[in-house]
């Protein structure tokens, strides 16, 4: 199976690989044991789903597109849009680089705060799935620091900074 192409499960065999080392992570965690540097040491986790009135196209080119994204946010961005490519958001605030990609369907990337410690990456998914003339995007964030005021900051963030301007942008 290629890395970046589902299998007959519809899983790669990256995503496969990230869910196994997040399982053990949290086994080992539970036991007490310390996690390795840049993973984190609880099962803080963000899901959230929202529609937009558009075809998942729209949606996956305006989170990958840099013009599009700096139109969204009013700040500067910038998308290297490939598998292994880097990016920056919010003129720095959020870089990472994207783990996997699915043309229209899903966007996988490593995604970190500047304020976080060096090194400290979060896991973000955004899944595109066509609902009628629109698209349900569902959306996970995973591995996040293990202040719970931190996730529940990041929670609300997501609504205020990426779906009510992506609606906005998008026209829905």
């Amino acid at each position: 199976m290629d890395v970046g192409k589902p299998g007959r499960d519809g899983l790669t065999r990256r995503s496969a690989i990230i869910g196994c080392a997040v399982a053990f992570g949290a086994i080992a965690t539970a036991r007490g044991a310390t996690a390795p540097v840049g993973i984190s040491n609880n099962a803080f986790a963000i899901h959230q789903e929202e529609f937009f009135p558009v075809e998942p196209k729209r949606v996956f080119d305006a989170l990958l597109d840099a013009r599009q994204f700096t139109k969204m946010t009013g700040l500067p961005a910038i998308i290297d849009p490939i598998v292994g490519g880097t990016f920056s958001l919010f003129n720095g605030v959020i870089t990472g680089r994207t783990l996997e990609l699915v043309p229209n369907s899903l966007i996988v990337q490593a995604w970190r705060d500047k304020v976080w410690p060096q090194g400290f990456f979060t896991i973000v998914r955004f899944e595109l799935k066509a609902k009628g003339a629109g698209t349900l995007l569902v959306f996970d964030h995973t591995g996040l620091p293990q202040e719970a005021a931190e996730a529940d900051s990041l929670a609300r963030g997501w609504p205020e900074h990426y779906w009510r301007p992506l609606h906005d942008l998008l026209g829905g």
